[in-house]
């Protein structure tokens, strides 16, 4: 019988040599772990300039627009921002339920300076999904366009959506389940979880897109910001790298033992 493998046995997951490209988070680097309320997460990086988190899932990046302010969680970014007493700077954003890479600012001139390179997208995302089915081919590119609509869910439309482009390539095949690298080229909301649905593969535990019984029968959204390459100030390009959660390698491990 096979042995239930972690996400650790899967090629991507492996740590990187450190090259002439800074990688943080690869072996060497020490991660300080921080608890806050019922969520442990990671300071990945920290200069003068920026702050890199390994978020959790379940875990606001950025403060939830909600009616009832009183009920409202708080966030990563208020969370960072209360126990540091400094302003932060919110650069990007990655959703609740996906764990992984996210940077804050730490000043005006960071928050430029990093948020033109995602508005010109010049950063390199890598994402960890795992989806529902047997995926055909070993790469592929999915371009949509997408709009956003009033019940918070987004879909593909081709006459007046946003363009959209991600890119991915299979990493391993289960019985009924595909691991998959996935490189957002753009950075709309819900990109990867909309365009991987699209093409009949939601991703394993994703309550708005997907079927919601088979969903809720897993304990978290398979997806997770892995690695975030920006360029410094100073011109170096820095790669950070978020561990892969217990919280994904359990179900994997689930999976694989099925």
């Amino acid at each position: 019988m096979t042995r239930a493998r972690r996400a650790m046995d899967f090629p991507l997951a492996a740590h990187a040599p450190c090259d002439n490209t800074m990688i943080v988070g690869c072996a060497g680097y020490w991660l300080v772990r921080r608890i806050y309320g019922r969520f442990m997460f990671e300071i990945l990086y920290e200069d003068e300039d920026i702050i890199a988190v390994n978020k959790p899932e379940g875990l606001s990046a950025i403060p939830e627009r909600q009616p009832e302010p009183a009920v409202r969680n708080e966030s990563l970014f208020e969370k960072l921002s209360a126990q540091r007493s400094e302003k932060l700077y919110i650069i990007h954003r990655i959703d609740k339920d996906t764990s992984g890479v996210i940077i804050f600012g730490k000043s005006a001139d960071a928050h430029r300076h990093f948020g033109r390179q995602f508005e010109r997208r010049t950063t390199q995302k890598v994402y960890l999904a795992l989806v529902h089915g047997l995926v055909a081919a070993e790469q592929g590119i999915i371009d949509k366009p997408l709009s956003q609509f009033g019940s918070g869910r987004v879909g593909i439309n081709p006459q007046h959506g946003r363009a959209a482009v991600t890119e991915y390539l299979v990493l391993h095949r289960f019985a009924a389940h595909t691991l998959l690298e996935a490189y957002p080229k753009t950075g709309r909301r819900h990109q990867i979880r909309v365009h991987l649905y699209s093409i009949g593969h939601a991703i394993v535990g994703d309550r708005r897109y997907g079927d919601l019984p088979l969903q809720r029968q897993y304990p978290r959204m398979m997806l997770h910001a892995q690695k975030l390459t920006i360029r410094l100030r100073n011109d170096q390009l820095l790669t950070l790298e978020a561990p892969i959660p217990e919280s994904f390698d359990r179900v994997l491990q689930t999976i694989e033992s099925a």
